[in-house]
């Protein structure tokens, strides 16, 4: 565990859609005090009603270090965050897509998820899947979800007196689902059918939302999704929104818009050694305070 000690804490008010609405952003690093804490609520007006693990862009993959992508190490940086993750016993965990990288078959991307996929299912708690571009890159969507066991791209579910919605970018601007290198990654859209849904179901819906997603909602340019005003526009009108968590960037980044907070997540495959993981745990507060615990390389932050 890192012993560096982190950044002076900067704090942020802004006034929200939600009622006192306020964010503390803390240090890049996570200290071992911090790590220690995270599991250690034992006053019970803090004790979280929910905890839940995030890792980002794994892009796990057998194969040499490119650049600063060190694909190989992914497995040794999940046991890492999986130490973490049992000791807060985590209520669900989320991968927010590019959870492998592309091979040159399907055979060798699939062997690729496999390998992956087995420390990732022995990780406490729910496992969801957002599908991130590399997911799709040899594979269609159906033989990524088929390997995880997962039944669907997108889609919502409750726990912990919230609504939380997965959703699924990896689409061309013609409608076209990825798969099987037929996309340019820098064509990312939700399609007419899944923003229908998407609107149905947050006016179906009357508790506090976070949303997890690959490709951003919140920038404009290569790492965004096309149409994400209008998404952001569906999130605005549902009142109910609090929170959008999502990577592909691989950089820590963090955006309000109209009182909704978008926190980008760094990716764990970039860098060599331990001390260049980087993974969180969400803890949702009875009173409705979210606390991102942020470890190694990933930030930390709190709103009230």
């Amino acid at each position: 565990m890192s012993n560096t000690k982190p950044n002076q804490n900067v704090r942020l008010s802004r006034r929200a859609m939600l009622q006192g609405s306020t964010l503390l952003l803390f240090g890049a690093s996570a200290t071992h005090t911090s790590l220690a804490q995270a599991g250690d609520d034992t006053n019970c007006t803090t004790r979280p009603i929910l905890r839940i693990g995030l890792v980002t862009d794994l892009h796990y993959a057998d194969k040499p270090t490119k650049g600063s992508r060190h694909y190989r190490q992914t497995t040794a940086k999940l046991a890492e965050a999986a130490m973490q993750f049992r000791r807060d016993k985590t209520d669900l965990v989320v991968e927010l897509g590019d959870f492998i990288d592309a091979a040159d078959s399907v055979d060798v991307e699939k062997r690729y998820l496999r390998e992956i996929q087995t420390p990732f299912q022995e990780l406490p708690g729910k496992k969801h899947y957002v599908l991130g571009n590399h997911c799709v890159d040899t594979l269609t969507k159906k033989e990524f979800l088929g390997g995880v066991g997962q039944e669907k791209s997108y889609y919502s579910f409750d726990a912990g007196g919230h609504h939380f919605i997965v959703l699924d970018s990896c689409f061309r601007s013609d409608g076209k689902p990825y798969g099987r290198k037929n996309f340019k990654w820098t064509d990312a859209n939700i399609p007419a059918a899944e923003l229908e849904w998407l609107a149905a179901d947050l006016q179906e819906n009357t508790r506090p939302t976070i949303v997890f997603a690959h490709q951003r909602l919140d920038v404009a340019g290569a790492y965004g999704v096309r149409n994400a005003p209008t998404v952001r526009k569906l999130f605005q009108d549902a009142q109910n929104v609090v929170a959008i968590f999502q990577g592909h960037s691989h950089k820590n980044d963090y955006r309000e818009i109209q009182g909704i907070h978008y926190t980008t997540l760094v990716a764990m495959v970039e860098g060599n050694g331990k001390e260049n993981n980087g993974y969180s745990v969400l803890d949702i507060l009875r009173d409705g305070t979210l606390r991102l615990h942020g470890y190694r390389r990933q930030r930390k932050y709190a709103w009230s």
